[in-house]
């Protein structure tokens, strides 16, 4: 259920509107969505688009990451050492990236990877344009 519908259900619930209120709520909220259903998602997809105004043209980065890649080494790490994890973690650590491989479920991976099929980030700034989603 999404956070939409729970809202409204809340509302209901506390008595802020009526059972009708909320039966129209409701319908608004579907006419809104898409009728086509989305399948599970294949790709995690990073395009870049950057100008620097030094190159003529500017610079474009289009990665499309198999989530079934991210599934697999999820369930690789579980045949890793934990010694080995350690070490992996303190040297991601050493990087900057502040992951602790020995608490990676592939559980996790999956409710992760059911919420990026709703997410998507653009970040803009005057010289480029970011963007991370699922398809």
């Amino acid at each position: 259920m999404n956070e939409q519908r729970r809202r409204i259900l809340d509302m209901l619930s506390e008595g802020k509107i009526t059972a009708d209120e909320a039966e129209r709520l409701m319908d608004a909220l579907e006419k809104e969505q898409p009728t086509a259903p989305k399948g599970r998602p294949k790709y995690l997809r990073v395009l870049v688009h950057a100008d620097d105004g030094i190159s003529e043209s500017p610079s474009r980065i289009n990665v499309r990451v198999p989530l079934q890649l991210l599934r697999a080494g999820v369930r690789l790490t579980s045949l890793i050492p934990p010694v080995a994890l350690q070490r992996a973690n303190a040297e991601l650590e050493k990087k900057g990236v502040p992951i602790d491989l020995t608490q990676l479920k592939p559980q996790q991976l999956e409710e992760l990877i059911d919420q990026l099929d709703e997410v998507s980030i653009d970040v803009d700034d005057p010289t480029s344009k970011v963007q991370v989603f699922c398809e």
